[in-house]
This record gives C-alpha cells, sequence and structure tokens, in this order.
C-alpha cells in the first residue's frame, strides 16, 4: 500500500491546477474541434499522463462535463452583470441573446453543450441533475429579467416561466443549427429572427385612444 499511494500522493503534488486542466481543454476544442480532444493530448498540454487524467476526473465525459461547468461559472458571471446593469429590460433581453447565441459554427462553447447533450443519453442521475443546474441557472435569470420588466409596464403582461421555457426553446433551436454549420441562417439573421419574435411577444399593446 506504502510504495503504491507515494507515486499518487507525488502526482498530486506536482499536478496542474484543476482550472489549467479545463482551460486546455477548452482550449483544444476551440483550436481543433472535439475530435482533437483526446487524454494522452491533454496530459501532453498541461504535463500529465493519461492515466494521472483519468484518476482525477474518472472518464472523458466527467472531464467533458467539468469543462462546461467551468465555462458556465465564467459566463454565468459575465451574464449576471449584463442583467443587473441600469437600463430598459428590452436592452438587457438583447444582451442575454447575443450571449445565448453562438458566435459562429463550432463555437467551442456550444460544441461542448451538444456533446454533454449527447453524451447525457447514458448519464447517471447525478451527471444529469448537474446539466439541469447549468440550464436552470439561464432559465432563472431570464424568468427574473421577465418578470422585472413586466412589473415595470415595459413588458407585456405574460406568465414569465412559460414565456421563458418558450425563449429558450426557440434559442437553442437556433443556437444548434448555428453551432453544427447548417447553410441556412447566419448569426445576424437568427438574432433578427429571435429579437422580432420577442417584440411581438413582449411588447405592451398600444394604449387605445
Amino acid at each position: 500500500m506504502a510504495a503504491g499511494g507515494a507515486p499518487v500522493r507525488a502526482a498530486r503534488r506536482n499536478a496542474p491546477p484543476r482550472e489549467d486542466v479545463l482551460a486546455a481543454a477548452m482550449a483544444t476544442i476551440a483550436e481543433r474541434g472535439l475530435e482533437g480532444l483526446t487524454m494522452a493530448g491533454l496530459g501532453r498540454e498541461v504535463g500529465m499522463s493519461s492515466g494521472h487524467l483519468l484518476y482525477y476526473f474518472r472518464s472523458k465525459d466527467e472531464l467533458l462535463l467539468q469543462t462546461l461547468e467551468w465555462s458556465e461559472a465564467a459566463l454565468g458571471g459575465e451574464r449576471r452583470a449584463l442583467l443587473s446593469r441600469r437600463g430598459p429590460v428590452a436592452e438587457r433581453l438583447r444582451a442575454y441573446v447575443d450571449l445565448y447565441v453562438p458566435t459562429r459554427a463550432r463555437d467551442p462553447h456550444w460544441t461542448l453543450w451538444l456533446e454533454v447533450w449527447n453524451r447525457s443519453q447514458n448519464a447517471g442521475p447525478q451527471e444529469r441533475e448537474r446539466q439541469a443546474a447549468i440550464e436552470g441557472a439561464w432559465h432563472r435569470d431570464l424568468v427574473a429579467l421577465l418578470a422585472e420588466g413586466i412589473s415595470l409596464g415595459e413588458l407585456r403582461p405574460v406568465d414569465a416561466e412559460r414565456v421563458a421555457t418558450r425563449i429558450r426553446a426557440l434559442l437553442d433551436g437556433f443556437s444548434i443549427q448555428l453551432a453544427v454549420g447548417l447553410p441556412t441562417l447566419d448569426r445576424t439573421a437568427i438574432l433578427a429572427h429571435v429579437h422580432e419574435f420577442l417584440a411581438d411577444a413582449l411588447t405592451p399593446a398600444a394604449p387605445r385612444p
């Protein structure tokens, strides 16, 4: 036991911070796509063996999920900063949409999301709960923003929960098309469609003369 434990303890002392590994994984996805991310290649990037990576993350599925959680933590901070700004709710809603929709085909964050979704078919309940927690944060922030706009009279009085669910379904559908590179709509056209829908669904009715 002691002889086997010494190398493990040494590996843990010499291992790079977890955030460095996750940042390297995200950078690899951005540069070479998900197919370019291997445990052996990532190990070379951070100076660890693939065996040591598996010791920390147990599987590639877990590595991908932790990378997504790490990326979403940074994106969540950016989202909360945008939504807490002063100004019309409509402007903050546009900022939310702009942050949600991928920047381009093979957007690394969305590429990672799509792979985690695909692998979730074989995931356990804990992994599914972690995915749901990420999506739930986006949903709660959108519901709160809609509720604020309704209370201020800036948005039409709607069921914020139900409308937020529909908005996110719309955003997911368009975002997947863009992320996988379907030659249908570019990002500018997608944003135009979404903003037109939001205007139709949420703009308060004009007062009767």
